[in-house]
């Protein structure tokens, strides 16, 4: 079973004239023909090296080397990354791990390590951790491709230290780096303190990179089926060949949110899971699209301010305080469901106060279907009053699918660029940040970013509340 996608409520035919018509998506065939031989040509020409992870290779079967090996001498595995370098991890731990898989003793987790992913440099969360934290059982994941994200480094510079204090000279053993194969900071460090490493290929950016060492080996170090997550990648790599619109899984999902947010003025995308094990997909795919296709320019340079903005849900959690603005505000949105085919062990909800109608009804039902009646009640509620909605299903939340589905999002996100005809692959945005926060910390070769800051930093009093 494989992937679905229904759009039937993202058309006209079904909204009451307020959706796509179907003959825009029909006219959209030969752009995405574009966009399809546009992004073939790229892959060729090695710029989006996020295809080629799906088949695995020589550091895949270093991954499991390690984890089966060395790794499994550590109690604990702490990822220290930011972005793109954390919420795929995240992601998958949450969707195929026990959801209180760090709670378990050893042999509820059949001896594979706990998984903590420190992603923030707030001092109260990082501080609280390395109070409690057993440093001589831990192992610390560094991720940073170029080896100078600020956040992930100091990070790494605390951590070192304490693992020094601690263990003197045996620290390296408990520090794996994850960064680019050949340049960098962390790989120079790992060289000269004689750290294991595993690499990130250049032409991978972090927001893709799920698939890669950056969350291949936390996956496998707590006992996810690595094979199975690439399966489902490659086969959705295989199933978006097709240059047809309507057979194309990821060009659909493009078409149909470019469509909404270019001719329909509903630019906020919003991803609801019907699924807590999913819930952490929607946070993995609101920067993937959000830092792909918010762009000033376009690959011509000419001015557009680009971009969806994507916002994530949880269902049924946010029928409590969303939905009211998705059904009766404005019709500025676009409401993706992810589902799941075949949940999880299911629990019933047992019969009592027959006398209370409002609980009787509950009685010989079960949350999961309970859980899967409120998401397909929202979907009809929000088709009724004209707004847009489609629903992404998946057989079951396994390895096999999640590679899947993370691939096909990433392949969308490359078809949706050519749309907005902006490169999907860079963030200037995001390096203008870095540069000026490199320039206030006093990093060396920054002071033009510094200079700019100081000059915009004084503020009119009169303009600030005390």
């Amino acid at each position: 079973m494989s992937i679905v996608l229904d759009y039937n409520n993202m058309l006209a035919t079904r909204l009451g004239g307020r959706g796509i018509d179907p003959a825009r998506l029909d006219a959209m065939a030969e752009r995405f023909r574009a966009a399809h031989a546009d992004a073939a040509q790229r892959r060729d020409a090695g710029e989006l090296g996020f295809y080629a992870l799906a088949d695995g290779g020589e550091t895949v079967d270093s991954i499991r080397t390690f984890a089966e090996g060395g790794g499994q001498a550590f109690s604990n595995l702490v990822v220290l990354g930011i972005g793109g370098s954390a919420l795929g991890t995240v992601a998958l731990r949450t969707a195929l791990l026990h959801p209180y898989w760090n709670e378990l003793d050893d042999e509820g987790r059949d001896f594979f390590p706990r998984l903590y992913v420190l992603d923030n440099v707030d001092p109260a969360t990082f501080g609280a951790f390395l109070d409690r934290i057993d440093l001589g059982r831990t192992l610390f994941n560094v991720i940073s491709k170029s080896g100078g994200t600020a956040e992930t480094m100091s990070q790494y510079l605390v951590i070192r230290e304490r693992l020094r204090e601690k263990l003197g000279d045996g620290y390296r053993r408990h520090l794996l780096f994850t960064t680019d194969p050949e340049k960098g900071v962390l790989r120079a460090l790992a060289k000269e303190e004689d750290v294991a490493t595993l690499p990130v290929p250049p032409n991978v950016g972090g927001r893709f990179s799920v698939l890669s060492a950056v969350g291949l080996l936390p996956a496998a170090m707590v006992g996810i089926d690595i094979g199975e997550l690439l399966a489902g990648a490659k086969e959705m790599v295989e199933r978006c060949e097709t240059a047809e619109l309507r057979s194309n899984p990821a060009g659909l999902f493009a078409a149909l949110q470019y469509l909404a947010a270019t001719e329909l003025d509903a630019p906020i995308h919003v991803m609801m899971p019907y699924s807590d094990r999913l819930r952490d997909v929607a946070d993995w795919f609101r920067q993937l699209w959000a830092e792909s296709l918010g762009k000033q320019r376009t690959r011509a340079g000419d001015e557009v301010f680009a971009g969806p903005t994507p916002v994530k849900s949880l269902g049924a959690t946010d029928q409590h305080s969303q939905v009211q603005l998705y059904v009766e505000g404005p019709f500025d949105k676009t409401i993706t469901f992810l589902a799941e085919r075949e949940g999880a062990d299911d629990i019933p909800i047992p019969s009592a106060h027959p006398e209370h109608a409002e609980l009787a009804y509950l009685g010989g039902h079960s949350m999961g279907e309970l859980l899967r009646t409120e998401m397909l009640a929202t979907e009809a509620a929000l088709a009724q009053r004209g707004r847009m909605s489609m629903t992404l299903e998946v057989p079951r939340v396994d390895a096999r699918s999640l590679g899947g589905l993370m691939m096909m999002l990433q392949i969308a996100t490359v078809y949706a660029g050519h749309f907005y005809g902006i490169d999907p692959m860079d963030q200037p945005g995001v390096e203008l940040g870095k540069q000026l926060t490199y320039g206030i910390m006093g990093r060396p070769g920054f002071d033009e970013a510094r200079a700019e800051w100081e000059g915009r930093t004084p503020k009119d009093d009169a303009f600030v509340v005390r």
